[in-house]
C-alpha cells in the first residue's frame, strides 16, 4: 500500500530548508494535498515542534498509513479526508498550511475553494507555504515547465500551471500577504503568505 513518488524524495531536502525558517514559530499545520505520505513523514520527523496534520482524498489514505506506521511518530496524526471543493473543511484552526504540487492537478474553480479554505482555517498571523512550478505574467519560467503544462492539459484540459498574479489575488482577497516567493530546484517556487494580524 506504500507509494512512492521519486518528486516527493528529491525536493524534500530544499523544502525542509524553507520550511524551518517559515514554521519556526508554528504547532499545527495542516498538509492540503499529502499523496504518498513521504512529505508528511518527513517533515513531522524533521520539524518535532509541529504537529503535523496529512490531507487529502480516501484513495490516499492507505499509503499515508503506510508511511506513518513506519515510525510510529507521536507529532504525525492519521490523515483526515479532505476534498478542497467541499462546503465544510476541518474544524480546527491551523497556524499553518502546507501544500506540495497541488495547484496544477486540479481546475481552477477547485484551486479557488482551496483557497477559500485554507482562508477559513488558517489562523490570524498563520502561514500559507505553496510549492511548485508557475507562471509569471503569464509567461513559462522555463522550457521544462512548458513541456510540463503540455503534457498535463493534454491528460486533463482543465489542469495546468497556475500564474502566479492569479494566485496572488486569491490570497490578497483572503488577507493574506506575500511575505517571500523562494526560488526552488528544477523550476519551482515556494510561495510564502502570512495571514494578517488584526
Amino acid at each position: 500500500m506504500k507509494q512512492f513518488s521519486e518528486a516527493c524524495e528529491e525536493n524534500k531536502q530544499p523544502i525542509l530548508a524553507v520550511l524551518e525558517k517559515e514554521f519556526s514559530d508554528c504547532r499545527t499545520v495542516l498538509e492540503i494535498g499529502s499523496g504518498t505520505g513521504q512529505h508528511a513523514l518527513f517533515f513531522a520527523r524533521q520539524l518535532p515542534h509541529i504537529t503535523w496534520q496529512p490531507s487529502d482524498l480516501p484513495a490516499s489514505h492507505a499509503s499515508i498509513d503506510a508511511w506513518r506506521a513506519t515510525t510510529q511518530l507521536p507529532n504525525l496524526l492519521a490523515p483526515l479526508t479532505l476534498d478542497v471543493r467541499a462546503d465544510h473543511w476541518p474544524e480546527a484552526d491551523y497556524d499553518a498550511v502546507f501544500s506540495a504540487n497541488t495547484t496544477h492537478i486540479i481546475d481552477w474553480p477547485a484551486v479557488q475553494d482551496m483557497f477559500r479554505g485554507i482562508g477559513e482555517v488558517l489562523q490570524t498571523g498563520g502561514v500559507f507555504c505553496l510549492y511548485g512550478p508557475f507562471n509569471y505574467n503569464r509567461r513559462y519560467t522555463s522550457e521544462s515547465n512548458a513541456r510540463f503544462d503540455q503534457w498535463l492539459k493534454q491528460r486533463d484540459p482543465a489542469s495546468g500551471l497556475r500564474d502566479f498574479e492569479d494566485l496572488e489575488r486569491l490570497a490578497g482577497e483572503l488577507g493574506l500577504t506575500l511575505a517571500h516567493d523562494y526560488e526552488m530546484p528544477v523550476n519551482n517556487r515556494l510561495l510564502v503568505w502570512r495571514a494578517e494580524t488584526g
